[in-house]
């Protein structure tokens, strides 16, 4: 998602140095820029189809209670504030309230207002837990909606935070920003192209409809020297070797999963008067295939 942890420990990295979009040697500019690049990467074909001969190596499908905490062996709740680096207003906690199973198959992440006028969500991650490489790595999910909200369904490399971003990369399999509804963002970042310089292209809706109104499958195909992103399995980005301009391409190796609403940002601005809350993104599956 452009950002980071933001503690310093074996598990996560401090957001400033670590942050998808960060905004030191970037500028306010052109972090809000960003939102609209769209970079040019190889061809890929119209429609991405899981193969018959893929199957299913991981998955979570959030069968629980309503009420339930996703499952503490694979997820990990990272907590706190301070921004993450990009300015961003919620405090992640490890709360019910912020994360729980529905009882109807989905998971969860509210965020929402406080009485004291704050911000609070969640983040999970499977950090030291769970990690993929190559495949579909997909996730059915319905986001949230506004001003200021921003969801993400991304990946970081395993190797954090011995080594440092972005030379240990990240996928961004989706995001989106409230004030582009119909639209969301598939991007990489490493060595030489993090930040505003991320590999970056966007869907948008055929219909132009908001992308909140309902459920949609959002995956990136990855492969040795490869990623595609589809949507609903319609490819609309790709990026190889060739892509990075010549810099390190750092992404065949194991990547760890993460899922989270922000509130604000350099980015997706911040809430207003305009802004519903709490917003809620509902999570029916993650699974990987191979």
């Amino acid at each position: 998602m452009m950002r980071a942890d933001q503690h310093l420990t074996t598990r996560t990295l401090t957001r400033r140095t670590l942050t998808r979009r960060t905004l030191t040697g970037v500028g306010l500019a052109a972090a809000a820029a960003l939102a609209a690049t769209t970079v040019a990467a190889t061809p890929a074909p119209a429609s991405a189809e899981t193969s018959a001969q893929q199957a299913i190596v991981w998955s979570q499908e959030f069968d629980g209670g309503a009420g339930s905490a996703p499952d503490p062996s694979v997820w990990n709740l990272e907590t706190g504030g301070g921004g993450w680096g990009n300015g961003e207003l919620q405090n992640y906690t490890n709360s019910r309230s912020n994360s729980a199973l529905d009882g109807n198959g989905n998971l969860v992440i509210t965020a929402k207002r406080e009485g004291d006028g704050s911000y609070t969500s969640a983040r999970l991650t499977t950090q030291d837990k769970y990690t993929a490489q190559y495949g579909r790595v997909e996730a059915r999910i319905q986001i949230p909606r506004g001003q200021g909200i921003w969801p993400a369904f991304w990946m970081l490399g395993a190797d954090l935070p011995t080594n440092a971003w972005p030379s240990a990369g990240e996928i961004d399999i989706m995001e989106n920003v409230g004030f582009e509804p119909h639209r969301v963002h598939g991007t990489v970042h490493g060595p030489g192209y993090s930040g505003g310089e991320g590999l970056t292209s966007t869907w948008q809706h055929p219909q132009g409809w908001s992308i909140a109104d309902d459920f949609h499958t959002f995956a990136v195909d990855w492969a040795p020297g490869s990623i595609t992103w589809s949507v609903d399995g319609q490819v609309y980005h790709q990026v190889t070797p060739a892509s990075t301009g010549g810099d390190p391409w750092v992404f065949d190796k194991p990547f760890f999963i993460i899922l989270n609403v922000a509130v604000g940002g350099a980015w997706p601005g911040y809430p207003d008067g305009s802004t519903p809350l709490p917003q809620q993104m509902k999570v029916d599956y993650v699974r990987v295939y191979q």
